[in-house]
């Protein structure tokens, strides 16, 4: 066979090898050569616009809504725009307590908040190092987050019941909710206390500094936009709580137990105008957030350029 191929042309050589080696193709192009994209783009992208606009499009209209006049009600057309609704919403009694609902839900998603916040980072110091029955520990701490939320809360309040306590927001609302909130943060800590490097806390100790020097000087600034990100799953996660805080708020509701009531006895915009402003103010905490987190992102670049 090595003696034919050698009395072969070059070219003949060539094109035997080529045959050998490439694999003839039998299989055609998904997306055509020049540059269009195929008929599966165009019906995924179908797809997600209409997902979208399923997912958004209520939410729109309760916004747009939210400022129909006075003469108008509670679907299209709208009759006129004005600011009558969201006047209306904290100054009229029928609509509820909706001003001190908010304040307690601002108050006590910030409490959730810092608790959280601390007692993650303490569990991400604590689980740096093995130690005996840490696994126990850990699926103790995460439990909660398999029973349902309904549950919990009956269970939290059935607990302050036969104890002789009584129910309120800022004692069994505020334990039911940081059995949902912490687990979130102690897994979030977690995935970033995995990339601390631990030379930074050796070099800082080389150079004289104490344990509590460590902590704040080179730790918590290293680990700062994970505590943002755990303080903001807390927030969030506190603030539009329902099924935990029904059975453990007690007397006075929190504003996700506000609006519930209100769809059973408000029949007016006044509604949709409580949902635009819960919005607006989840995305105001979301863009500090976000904002934060770029803020310590570009003081960190711009010092280590220094």
């Amino acid at each position: 066979m090595s003696a034919v191929l050698a009395d072969m042309p070059k070219t003949e050589m060539s094109k035997a090898d080529m045959s050998k080696t490439v694999p003839p193709a039998t299989t055609k192009a998904i997306a055509p050569s020049k540059g269009g994209r195929p008929w599966t783009f165009y019906v995924l992208a179908t797809l997600f616009g209409f997902y979208v606009i399923a997912l958004y499009g209520p939410m729109f209209c309760i916004y747009v809504l939210s400022f129909q006049d006075i003469r108008g009600g509670l679907v299209f057309p709208m009759k006129g725009t004005s600011l009558h609704w969201f006047v209306d919403l904290f100054t009229q009694v029928r609509t509820g307590d909706v001003k001190g609902s908010f304040d307690r839900s601002i108050k006590l998603a910030i409490i959730v908040t810092v608790i959280t916040v601390v007692v993650s980072f303490l569990a991400g110091l604590g689980f740096r190092k093995r130690f005996r029955g840490d696994t126990v520990v850990f699926y103790m701490m995460i439990g909660s987050l398999v029973a349902p939320g309904l549950v919990l809360g009956l269970g939290t309040g059935l607990l302050f019941q036969a104890l002789g306590l009584n129910a309120s927001w800022y004692t069994s609302a505020l334990g039911a909710q940081l059995s949902w909130t912490l687990p979130f943060g102690v897994l979030v800590m977690f995935a970033v206390m995995s990339r601390f490097n631990n030379v930074w806390e050796e070099a800082a100790y080389d150079l004289g500094a104490s344990r509590w020097q460590s902590i704040r000087l080179v730790m918590i600034p290293v680990l700062a936009p994970g505590l943002v990100a755990v303080a903001l799953f807390g927030f969030t996660l506190s603030y539009d709580e329902f099924a935990r805080s029904l059975q453990t708020a007690g007397s006075l509701n929190t504003l996700p137990l506000e609006i519930w009531s209100m769809t059973l006895n408000v029949t007016s915009p006044s509604l949709y105008a409580l949902g635009t402003v819960t919005t607006i103010v989840s995305f105001i905490v979301i863009g500090a957030s976000l904002g934060s987190i770029v803020l310590i992102q570009k003081k960190r670049g711009s010092s280590t350029k220094g």
